[in-house]
This record gives C-alpha cells, sequence and structure tokens, in this order.
C-alpha cells in the first residue's frame, strides 16, 4: 500500500557502524536515539548489530516497544510525575533536571526493590531543559542524599530549542563541570554526554573535548549528516529512507485559483505566484502524514507546490509526458518529515535487505 516509506537497512547500518568509527577513537559511546521512527523494533536492532552503546527514546511508550532488546535503555525526555513508576520499570537511565522528579523516582525505585541511574542536565545556553552550572554545587548534593538513586553522568542539549551550536567552548563547560563534580564529591561519571548530531562535526574535525564521552544520534544515523549545519558526511547514505506516493491526478491546470480566496483548511491565507498554465499532480498523501516542506522529490525537475490534510500538489511542468496516474513518485526526506511519516498510521513500511 502506498504511501510507504521504503527502508533500506544496508545503508542504515553503513550509517550507524561509521557514526561509532568515527567516535571510537575518541573514546565516545553513541547512544542512538529511536524516536524518528517511533522505535521501529527492525531499526533499533540494526543499530545495535552496528555497535550502539545504547537507545534512547523521549517516550516511555516507545521504550516499552524496546523493552526485550539487549543494552540500556535511556528515557531522553524528563520524565512526568505520573510516569515515575513506568520510568523505573522501563529506563536504564532517565536525563532528570529537577529535584522533586528525582525524590518520586527514588520513591518508585524503592518500592521496585532497584536503583535507578539518572544523567544530571545542565542548560549551557540553548535554553530547553537543565540545572543552571552555577547550582551545581546546590544540586549535587540533595542528589546524593537519595538512596535509590544513582548518579550515572551529566550532560547537555544544544541545538534542539535554542539553536545554539556546540562548540569546544560549551562542550569544555561541561567538561569542567564534570571535573568539578567529580572531584568535589568524589563520584565517577561513567557518562558525560555531550549532546546530539550536531555535536558530530566536532568529531569530524577533531575538536570534541576529551572529557566528552557519549553522544545521542539520530539525525546521523538515519540521514547521513551532521545537524549544526546540515553538512552530509562523507561516506554516508542520504537515501536510507526513501518515500513514495503515487499519482491520483495528473492534469493541467491555472497556477492561480479562481475565486475570491479566504483561509485554507489549516488557518491560513495562502498566496499564489502565476505562471500561468502548468501541469498538476497529486499524490495521496499530506500534511496529516508529513511535513511536505522538507521533503524533495528524486526527480529533481518536479516541485512541490503544497499540500491540504491529504493530498500533496505537485507541479510537473518541467517533466511533462514522463508521467501518468498511478505512478510511484518517490521522495528524500528531512527529519522533521521522518518524524511524522514514522509516526502516522497511515503510511506503510518496506524493509529492503
Amino acid at each position: 500500500m502506498y504511501p510507504r516509506i521504503v527502508i533500506d537497512k544496508k545503508k542504515l547500518f553503513e550509517n550507524a557502524q561509521r557514526i561509532f568509527n568515527m567516535a571510537k577513537p575518541y573514546g565516545i559511546g553513541v547512544f542512538v536515539v529511536t524516536k524518528v521512527h517511533s522505535a521501529d523494533v527492525e531499526l533499533a536492532k540494526i543499530s545495535l548489530e552496528a555497535g550502539a552503546a545504547g537507545l534512547a527514546d523521549s517516550r516511555i511508550q516507545n521504550l516499552e516497544k524496546l523493552k526485550d532488546l539487549p543494552g540500556d535503555k535511556i528515557l531522553l525526555r524528563l520524565p512526568m510525575h505520573s510516569e515515575v513508576d513506568q520510568v523505573v520499570a522501563l529506563a536504564d537511565i532517565s536525563f532528570n533536571s529537577e529535584l522533586s522528579t528525582i525524590a518520586l523516582l527514588d520513591e518508585a525505585a524503592k518500592k521496585k526493590g532497584k536503583k535507578h541511574r539518572i544523567l544530571i542536565m545542565f542548560d549551557l545556553g540553548d535554553l530547553r531543559e537543565g540545572f543552571l552550572p552555577e547550582d551545581v554545587d546546590q544540586v549535587i548534593p540533595e542528589i546524593l542524599k537519595f538512596e535509590n538513586i544513582l548518579i550515572e553522568g551529566i550532560g547537555v542539549n544544544l541545538t534542539c530549542y535554542g539553536g545554539v551550536i556546540p562548540t569546544t567552548e560549551n562542550l569544555g563547560e561541561l567538561a569542567r563541570l564534570a571535573d568539578h563534580i567529580e572531584k568535589t564529591y568524589d563520584l565517577k561519571l561513567n557518562l558525560v554526554s555531550g549532546g546530539n548530531s550536531s555535536s558530530l562535526y566536532l568529531l569530524e574535525n577533531g575538536e570534541m573535548p576529551s572529557k566528552i564521552n557519549n553522544l545521542r544520534v539520530g539525525e546521523g544515523v538515519v540521514l547521513g549528516r551532521e545537524a549544526a549545519y546540515g553538512e552530509h558526511i562523507p561516506g554516508m547514505h542520504d537515501d536510507a529512507f526513501v518515500l513514495e506516493a503515487q499519482l491520483i491526478e495528473y492534469k493541467t491546470k491555472n497556477s492561480v485559483p479562481k475565486g475570491l480566496i479566504g483561509m485554507d483548511a489549516f488557518g491560513g491565507k495562502p498566496v499564489f505566484e502565476d505562471r500561468g498554465m502548468m501541469k498538476r499532480g497529486i499524490v495521496a498523501i499530506g500534511r496529516q502524514d508529513v511535513d511536505h516542506t522538507v521533503l524533495y522529490p528524486v526527480d529533481s525537475r518536479i516541485e512541490i507546490i503544497g499540500a491540504s490534510s491529504d493530498h500533496m500538489i505537485l507541479d510537473f511542468t518541467k517533466a511533462e509526458g514522463d508521467y501518468q496516474v498511478g505512478d510511484v513518485i518517490q521522495f528524500k526526506m528531512d527529519y522533521g518529515a521522518m518524524l511524522k511519516l514514522f509516526t502516522s498510521e497511515y503510511v506503510s513500511r518496506v524493509y529492503l535487505d
């Protein structure tokens, strides 16, 4: 059935292995982030076979899918108070930045008769989650009081919200925090986690601070690129995942609607460029399934004009005569498109060995 994502498992394995081989000489282990493909178990297995240090996800429901796979499972999003019992049951490590939540995790772990490992997040400028660095000596003593909590390490998130790029300066600050915690509190931090795929360019340039020993990588594995500047990583595949959608209408029509223009189905008022008559096609996928603004037709002669909830409209003028109704159109994608495609129950998956 269409639409569908065609997944080349060999290319995905090679991408993952290339990332791990980049990190290994620097003593860096990689948690593969599975949220972009909704914790598809078959794809998670590929990452483990390639050498992932663990599997990380933002949703507890996804960790439930992964629970029978080997290795550490990591909850990336800060736990909600309402889910602490599930976090302790399903996550070997969770990321945290609130003492009240850590206290509840401690209680949940005590009830289960186990220790729960946490990675303490610090905000180094991106303004998403994390304790402030200046609060380190108020925070660590409080966490050490919890009997069923083990401090696995510290980490930072960059780029995802504020767009702040990882540098030797801000990751150097994380490294200094790690040194301070270890010396002041006689602790061994197993993980000093220096961010996500946006940190890969530092690996490529040999500029990663030596204290950093962990990264969480999703985009780099699935799309073969670093996420700070969006640059392709040499030797990696950008087409391990390809969207296929079927053409359901193919007609010559005007480029500008006729009539009084009001709001579209999503509350915006569309603006149209007058290009005269054009060969227009519709494929059976829409904004309910994908962010069409970050899809790219494999045939570069085709242009995406726009989309409603269930239809995506394409300009075939430069490829007129080469397509007909029933043909399958292929697209490469960015991270945001893939995230929605895998979340949609209306998009099927095909695996190529």
